[in-house]
């Protein structure tokens, strides 16, 4: 079965509000599996715009990505993330 992979840019906008976001997503992140592959550090913009931080997180499958962000858990994070920074997201299944 191919994992599934969220891929998300993002700029904070209130770096202390963030580890609230980072605190509260823990729990999903745990239950559905995900292995942060990376999570902010150095990168290089080879195209378009870019972000202040870029983050892939690989979970077992497709569908435990979707069912992660969609879980009760994971949205009490989102609404703390949405607040204090600006995102972009997609999940993508592996090859």
């Amino acid at each position: 079965m191919a994992k599934g992979y969220w891929i998300a840019r993002v700029d904070i906008r209130d770096p202390e509000r963030y580890k609230d976001y980072v605190t509260a997503a823990t729990p999903a992140f745990e239950k559905y599996g995900a292995t942060f592959l990376a999570r902010g550090g150095q990168f290089h913009r080879l195209e378009g715009a870019a972000r202040t931080r870029n983050v892939v997180i690989e979970f077992p499958s497709l569908q435990a990505a979707v069912d992660c962000y969609n879980s009760p858990e994971y949205q009490i994070a989102a609404a703390i993330r949405q607040e204090v920074a600006d995102a972009e997201m997609v999940v993508v299944e592996g090859v």
